[in-house]
């Protein structure tokens, strides 16, 4: 027997992206052929999408951690690593996709509807791509970006035109048999119907869809009985339908007071007092159900309600109750306005939107937001001094140190990028007088009275070109770090 789920909680995990490769081409008589490591691919994405053939989400209950695949890293020779594949999640019509604290992130209502979850990460540049006129021979590479992480709750709402309301084996399990090709099961005992039931309607020109929601009892929309569960499949329904046993034999129970019942039930849900109501007295086809329909139907009436008398046995009244179905279906339809065309709108960015945002932190300390600069320092590999450097230069040039220097960071604050924290040195970039050195060093570091003047390293190289061989001897000696320093040229 096919077990009926129509909530779970998905944990889904995007993808992530393929690192970059540092790589050097080397071949006989090239021992230096220059950079030529291949960038990672891009990890997969987790999508959900409709599919016709899917009615619960049974599959997710058992299953309910979902990833996606990794991109697969870089290699040499300019070998650029493979994309991960793309998980697409088929899910019933109907389906709410929430987070955890409640908030709509979608609602997948039409055949091939889809939702992206979560965002396969990046892949890493290679040394290849890194490589530029300035940095010929980058000895690091980018790290594959992490994909996304996101727990969601989905949530089924039958999408029916009319949903059939009322007690325990008040016959909606028989109706929807007789007037649709639904086969519930139906027995002689209460809550014989543990999950909704949907039925395609066809009358003359009409086709809609009739839902039967079970377990509607007295404190239903408080958590009693099966209620709480089901009322969610009201909500899209376009009419309501009482179906009310005028044959129970139970004590206390008569049609006014089920109907009063079911009513204050779906008052508390909320959101339901718009929509049209009928009534359908069934089981008329005991004399006793027939003498209690003629006797409450001028009651019902004066409230404003249509009353049709119906046996599931006998199919008597049924006729009359589809075509009212229908009417009021298609004038729900008919009032609905059309669902305009999907517009992509295109939102330029401001001339002053630098893509980052700073706050300052109660403790003195500062957190850098923004999706560049967060993605920068997840793909950074600290335990490389030049990645750490190009880091650096790269959060310059967007103008993070220089807004933290409006915002009064000073040196040695802390400041925060994503899951990351630094202790903030300023720059030249930021308005600080320093030389800078090669990469993954920082002259500021060393004594500034040891260090050699840039122009007394240009002189000693030039006196070396202009002096013959021996004459050498005497000259001052530049050191061999700093003549082969690429920065000087």
């Amino acid at each position: 027997m096919t077990t009926f789920v129509d909530r779970v909680v998905l944990h889904m995990q995007a993808g992530d992206g393929g690192h970059g490769c540092v790589s050097i081409h080397r071949e006989k008589f090239k021992p230096f052929g220059g950079p030529d490591g291949g960038n990672g691919g891009h990890g997969g994405s987790v999508s959900l999408v409709v599919d016709p053939q899917v009615t619960t989400l049974l599959d997710f209950h058992f299953r309910p951690h979902l990833k996606a695949e990794n991109g697969k890293g870089g290699a040499g020779s300019n070998r650029d690593g493979g994309n991960g594949r793309d998980l697409v999640i088929k899910v019933p019509n109907g389906t709410v996709v929430q987070s955890l604290d409640g908030e709509v992130l979608a609602d997948l209502v039409g055949v091939g509807t889809t939702f992206e979850a979560a965002r396969g990460g990046r892949g890493g540049r290679g040394n290849a791509s890194l490589a530029n006129a300035r940095r010929k021979a980058p000895g690091f590479a980018e790290l594959g970006e992490p994909g996304d992480k996101l727990d969601v709750v989905l949530e089924l709402k039958s999408v029916a035109d009319v949903g059939l309301v009322g007690f325990p084996s008040a016959g909606k399990s028989s109706l929807i048999s007789v007037i649709s090709a639904a086969k519930p099961k139906i027995a002689d005992y209460p809550f014989t119907t543990l999950v909704p039931n949907l039925g395609v309607v066809r009358v003359d020109n009409h086709t809609f869809t009739v839902a039967d929601v079970p377990g509607l009892i007295p404190g239903a929309a408080t958590g009693k009985g099966l209620g709480l569960e089901f009322l969610r499949h009201v909500e899209r329904c376009a009419v309501l339908v009482h179906v009310v046993d005028t044959a129970t034999l139970e004590p206390g129970r008569d049609p006014l007071a089920d109907i009063d019942a079911i009513e204050s039930e779906l008052t508390q849900y909320g959101g339901l007092a718009d929509r049209p109501r009928l009534v359908a007295l069934n089981k008329v086809d005991v004399p006793d159900g027939k003498d209690l329909a003629d006797i409450v139907r001028p009651d019902l009436e004066a409230r404003g309600f249509r009353v049709f008398d119906v046996s599931s046995a006998t199919r008597e009244g049924l006729r009359e109750l589809t075509f009212a179905m229908a009417q009021l279906v298609d004038e729900s339809r008919r009032a609905t306005p059309p669902a305009e065309p999907t517009r992509i709108v295109i939102r330029p960015k401001a001339v002053d939107d630098a893509g980052f945002t700073i706050e300052a932190e109660a403790d003195g300390s500062y957190t850098v937001r923004g999706s560049r600069p967060e993605r920068w320092v997840k793909q950074t590999n600290f335990d490389n001094d030049e990645a750490v450097g190009y880091l650096a230069d790269r959060l310059a040039r967007l103008g993070v140190e220089e807004k933290l220097a409006k915002a009064g960071a000073e040196a040695g604050d802390l400041v925060r990028i994503g899951e990351r924290e630094f202790d903030w040195q300023p720059t030249l970039y930021a308005g600080v007088d320093f030389v800078p050195g090669n990469r993954g060093t920082d002259l500021r570091l060393e004594d500034k009275s040891t260090r050699p003047r840039a122009a007394d390293r240009l002189e000693a190289r030039k006196a070396r070109r202009r002096r013959p061989e021996d004459e050498i001897e005497g000259a001052p000696e530049a050191p061999a770090d700093d003549l082969d320093d690429p920065d000087d040229d």
